[in-house]
Formats: C-alpha cells, structure tokens, sequence
C-alpha cells in the first residue's frame, strides 16, 4: 500500500496512546465498547453498560453508525467523523485522538462487522495498534487493517470535549458536527463547543449567532452583546446580527443605541427586513415608556 511510501508529513513515526481504557468485548457489544473506550479516555463518567442500550440493536447483534455518533452527544462530547483517509486517522492518533474504526473481519461470503479503536501505531513495524474484541493491544499490518477498513468506506470517527477540536477537522463539516450536538447536549457543553470552535475560525456567522443565541437565553446577556459585536466587525452587513445585536442591547435599557443598530439593520433590507421591522417597533415602545 501507499502508506509504506508516503507517510504523512509531520506524523511522528511512532504513537501509542498507553493511557485510553480497555473494555473487552462481550457478546458482539464490540460498539459500545469502543465509546466506552473514546468517552472514558475523554473524561466521561460511563461504561459499556451504559451504552448498550443506546446503540446496541440485538437483532442485530450489533451497532449502527449513526447511533455511535449521536450517543457521544447526551454526555457532553463532540461525535466527528473523519474523511476517508489513512493520513486523518493516523494525524488524529498522532494529536492524543484514538480513533473508533469499522472493520469487515469476515472472509466473503460471510460479513463480521467490527468497531475497534486505534490506539497508536508503529511505521517501522508497519502495524497500527488497537483496542479490539478482547485484546488490549492488538497489533495489525496495515495492509491487514487497510483491506479490512476499506469494506465500510474507511468509516471512522472521534469523540472529543467540546474544549478541544479533531486534528483534522474541516469548518464546515466540525460546524456541522456542533450542530448535531446541540439538539441533546446540555448547554453549558454547547456554549464551550461554540466558544472553542470560533477560537479557530472567529468570522463564522453561523457559530456565532448560534453562541450569541446560547448566552441570550442563558440571560447572559453581556456575553451574547460581545459575541454580536465580535460579529458585527467580521459581518457588518449582517441583518441578522444587527437585529439581534439591537435586541441584546434594547433588552440592557440601552434605547438610543439599539435603535440606531435596528435603522442600520434595516437599510440593508433583504429577508430579515420584517423581523428588523418587529424590533424597531418594540425598541420605540420602550423608549416610549421610558419617558
């Protein structure tokens, strides 16, 4: 294979995290079992027992993806799944990231779907090393590995603090993986997962208001106005941020100022132009009142 011949630039030659837990497999709960081993390793209070009945299926003796990536989420920690490469999962690993991967361990005809976890790895030896079924230290030739990992498409995935961010993670895509977190997270987990992300991308508009929206309904309201303001300079033409900034401030008794922010929202028009126009309204009646 090409790894032999084109290791990954900057990915030290040899890795092995010695401090990710070991669960043993029990009765194909090989699933539960790789969380269990990412979770605990990221500080979460869990056993493979309690995942199993999040994502074990018995009927089909075994777990979905889709399940693994979403239970991660109601403790607190970010589910992201890698691109398709060998040079991710390995960048990962060399990052403090053990990596849950999906294997085919079956001889065709017979299928043997398996989640393991990569734990280091040894390119002098040539072999990546696991967390597998009953073996604590399992070590694979990666052209074993490769061949059995290309069955499910190279599918793997981390799971990560929402105060810490894959090695290899894209914008879009860990923006995404944010996002799916929030829908079940507790929110003092979804506003550090914010906090971080915009640590290394600080003009996205969606993370942003998404983080302003956290704060605001935590009645934070200080820190949704500097969040809004942060905003404002990366996006000033942003209605939205504009209108929510307004209503933040409007919401501190500050009138003058949220009105001149809801006027110049209001200049650039566009489809929010109606919900600029309710705030307007609002930000006068208390100006009103305060008289």
């Amino acid at each position: 294979m090409g790894l032999r011949n084109a290791w990954p630039a900057g990915v030290a030659n040899q890795v092995e995290l010695v401090g990710v837990p070991f669960f043993p497999q029990q009765d194909y709960q090989c699933g539960p079992a790789a969380l269990a081993t990412t979770l605990v390793y990221s500080g979460a209070k869990i056993t493979p027992e309690n995942l199993v009945g999040q994502v074990y299926l018995p009927a089909r003796q075994g777990s979905l993806q889709v399940d693994m990536q979403a239970a991660p989420r109601r403790y607190g920690m970010v589910s992201y799944r890698l691109a398709p490469r060998f040079d991710d999962l390995l960048r990962e690993v060399a990052a403090g990231n053990p990596v849950i991967v999906l294997q085919n361990n079956g001889i065709w005809p017979i299928v043997k779907w398996h989640y393991a976890v990569v734990a280091g790895f040894d390119y002098p030896a040539g072999e990546l090393l696991l967390r597998s079924g009953e073996s604590q230290r399992l070590a694979v030739p990666f052209t074993i590995f490769e061949y059995t990992w290309k069955k499910s498409d190279y599918w793997a995935m981390v799971t990560l603090p929402p105060d810490r961010i894959p090695a290899t993670a894209t914008e879009s895509s860990y923006l995404a993986a944010i996002v799916a977190m929030a829908r079940v997270a507790d929110i003092n987990a979804v506003t550090l997962a914010y906090t971080t992300f915009l640590k290394r991308w600080p003009d996205n508009l969606t993370a942003s208001i998404a983080l302003a929206n956290h704060y605001y309904e935590r009645g934070a309201l200080k820190e949704a106005e500097a969040v809004l303001r942060q905003a404002a300079v990366h996006h000033p033409d942003s209605v939205v941020v504009l209108n929510n900034l307004a209503q933040t401030v409007s919401d501190q008794e500050k009138q003058d100022e949220a009105l001149a922010l809801i006027d110049r929202a209001l200049r650039m028009e566009g489809p929010f132009a109606a919900v600029a126009r309710e705030t307007r309204v609002m930000i006068l009646q208390r100006m009103a009142k305060s008289r």
